[in-house]
């Protein structure tokens, strides 16, 4: 069952363009990743799915029902927490919660207190007397007490400490388990990479990847870091044509000084930065004859491959090279 669905759906402030043709489908039970940057129209895709905002053009829908004009019915069945967390001074948790039972009808004191506990919130705390992070996981506590069909997180772990962020990692997993959808936005990687089932990833307001993490981590580079002996020169080798250099000593580029950024300066004098795309079994085998003094082969690279869509082109590896 698809919970999500757009269709070249449209949101413009003025002459800016937030987001364009942009087109998602999200599964039951699924916990879809949407990344970018800052500014890439992440929020606004949100807020419109959310029926806080009204598209320009195109469609969306959640549980098949419109988001603009039955977005009250939506909200129901939907836990959000907003990248902009801003909460009444005088609520506490239990005060939050005891609105939550009236608004939904039934009483969800018990839940809520569970994930309370599990968030280590003082149920009584004032939120003008919390610090960020607790805000942070007031809101997500609220969003979560009515065990909602679809939650919507925008950039959720903001402020919350590494732990903290552990425990939202979990519940949302068990979420997904139980056959419940989580969609995702953040713009560090990792957390997705960590998280989520499929990924979106926008930039200038559309959708320039959509796929599951299997599937990008097939497309993804592997880094492999060389060390040469003193004797070796960097710029002599033949190296195979599987493989892209990034960095050599002595490379004068952008994307050597990007690149570089990568090895410790105290080792760049005699270390070259490789990428390769696919098994490194070839790699290994030119390798083995070259008599380097050390190589380290990384997993296959999602930042790499994120990078791709944000980093302007730079020249070539000849170009630098020559």
């Amino acid at each position: 069952m698809s919970v999500v669905v757009t269709s070249d759906l449209c949101r413009r402030y003025g002459s800016r363009r937030a987001i364009s043709d942009v087109n998602l489908t999200i599964e039951q039970g699924e916990i879809f990743g949407f990344l970018g940057p800052n500014g890439a129209g992440k929020s606004t895709l949100i807020r419109v799915l959310m029926g806080l905002l009204r598209a320009g053009s195109g469609a969306a829908k959640i549980f098949d029902k419109d988001c603009w004009k039955q977005g009250s019915v939506i909200r129901r069945d939907v836990g959000y927490v907003p990248g902009d967390v801003r909460l009444y001074p005088w609520l506490t948790t239990r005060r939050g919660l005891a609105m939550l039972s009236r608004i939904h009808g039934r009483d969800l004191t018990c839940t809520g207190m569970a994930l309370a506990e599990k968030f280590r919130l003082e149920p009584d705390l004032l939120v003008r007397k919390m610090s960020r992070g607790n805000r942070q996981k007031v809101a997500i506590v609220l969003a979560m007490a009515h065990s909602p069909q679809l939650v919507i997180l925008d950039e959720p772990t903001s402020g919350l400490d590494p732990l903290m962020q552990d425990t939202l990692m979990a519940c949302l997993r068990e979420m997904a388990a139980e056959g419940r959808t989580v969609m995702f936005s953040s713009h560090t990687l990792s957390e997705v990479e960590t998280l989520c089932d499929h990924i979106a990833i926008v930039r200038d307001g559309q959708i320039v990847e959509d796929s599951t993490l299997s599937a990008l981590k097939a497309q993804a580079p592997r880094q492999i870091l060389v060390t040469l002996r003193p004797e070796q020169v960097a710029a002599v080798i033949q190296w195979p044509e599987f493989v892209s250099v990034k960095f050599l000593p002595g490379m004068n580029s952008p994307q050597a000084d990007s690149s570089a950024a990568l090895i410790a300066p105290s080792l760049r004098e005699r270390t070259c930065l490789l990428q390769l795309l696919g098994t490194s079994a070839a790699f290994l085998k030119w390798a083995a004859a070259q008599d380097f003094a050390d190589i380290t082969i990384g997993a296959p690279s999602l930042e790499v491959l994120f990078r791709r869509y944000y980093e302007p082109a730079t020249e070539t590896v000849e170009e630098a090279v020559s």
